[in-house]
């Protein structure tokens, strides 16, 4: 079981098409093998942590420059960073909220699918005995996905990190990925309003009295996606305490549900979602089940050369995403 003190790694290691570093790792010294061992709640990445004797979190963390006491120790600052960034990502994101699937992708190119029934072939109607049955076309969209490179330049030197805690770097590291993750968030937004360029923006609703929302408007809303379900409402900043206020919102398991967990809950069931970047005058209500999917090109990036050789003054750090409607009509605006 000591085999992980005996791993040789290195930088390439982050140069394997399609396979992140921790999961070259797990290739070469797979979890598994550590059943019923003090090992067994350790991924291979923490082993290799475990080996170099670094600590990464706690009031006793390491500094940086724990990392660098050896050459073999130097590879794994990158991966930290990585994994820093998307625990950030994770805290903050809202994305697996409002996308149907995520699809990993190992170009800058693709094209997704798209199947648009009308009315009529929604529904599933008796079929006589020797009757063709209705058809449901699935054809590829006639544009691609615009994939988007969101991320953040680390500026600092070397000297000024060195002697810092990893477990403060980490907090810096997660606010990165918390920008990263609302960005993309805005980048959903815009394609739920405005299509992914297939001409499959959302369709549109108005209130009965410009500037005011009501419990109506809201039904409207729940009536527009029909056959889809409401499950998601997004809100904007200036939108969030008028729909929180209506009245339907203030009976006592609302307000208890509320106060007790703060979760937000609008009468129709559906999920009230917080998004600052939405227009103060539009709200989005969508069947997450089958209004979005995500595309992603690869992991985390990070500039593994020049963190492993300490030249932090320009290492970037990004993500390379995109998104496309699955359905055009499982989203609706309401303009207030």
């Amino acid at each position: 079981m000591d085999f992980y003190q005996t791993l040789s790694i290195d930088k390439s290691m982050y140069n394997r098409k399609g396979k992140t570093f921790s999961q070259v790792l797990e290739e070469l010294d797979p979890t598994e093998h550590y059943k019923n061992t003090p090992l067994a709640r350790l991924d291979a990445f923490s082993r290799q942590l475990k080996r170099f004797d670094i600590s990464v979190s706690g009031a006793k963390s390491d500094v940086v420059d724990k990392f660098f006491q050896t050459s073999s120790s130097a590879v794994l600052f990158p991966e930290y960073v990585s994994r820093a960034i998307k625990a950030g990502m994770e805290y903050a994101n809202v994305l697996p909220d409002i996308t149907a699937t995520v699809t990993q992708i190992d170009s800058m190119d693709y094209r997704s699918i798209v199947s648009e029934p009308d009315s009529d072939s929604k529904e599933l109607k008796i079929v006589n005995e020797g009757s063709l049955l209705p058809v449901t076309t699935v054809r590829m969209q006639e544009n691609l996905v615009r994939l988007i490179k969101r991320g953040r330049m680390l500026v600092s030197s070397y000297e000024a990190l060195r002697f810092q805690r990893l477990d403060l770097f980490t907090v810096t590291l997660k606010q990165i990925g918390a920008y990263i993750a609302q960005t993309q968030l805005k980048d959903a937004v815009n394609v739920l309003i405005n299509g992914d360029g297939n001409n499959n923006g959302a369709g549109t609703v108005t209130v009965t009295n410009s500037g005011v929302i009501t419990y109506n408007d809201l039904l409207k809303l729940w009536t527009s996606l029909s056959p889809y379900e409401l499950n998601t409402l997004l809100v904007p900043t200036a939108l969030m305490e008028k729909v929180l206020s209506l009245p339907e919102m203030k009976d006592a398991q609302a307000g208890l549900n509320f106060h007790g967990t703060g979760r937000m809950i609008t009468p129709m069931g559906a999920k009230l979602i917080h998004v600052p970047s939405l227009a103060s005058n539009k709200v989005i209500a969508l069947d997450k089940n089958c209004a979005l999917e995500m595309v992603q090109a690869g992991d985390v990036l990070v500039d593994y050369d020049k963190l492993i050789d300490r030249q932090l003054e320009r290492a970037t750090v990004s993500v390379i995403s995109g998104f496309a409607k699955i359905f055009s009509d499982a989203s609706v605006v309401l303009t207030v």
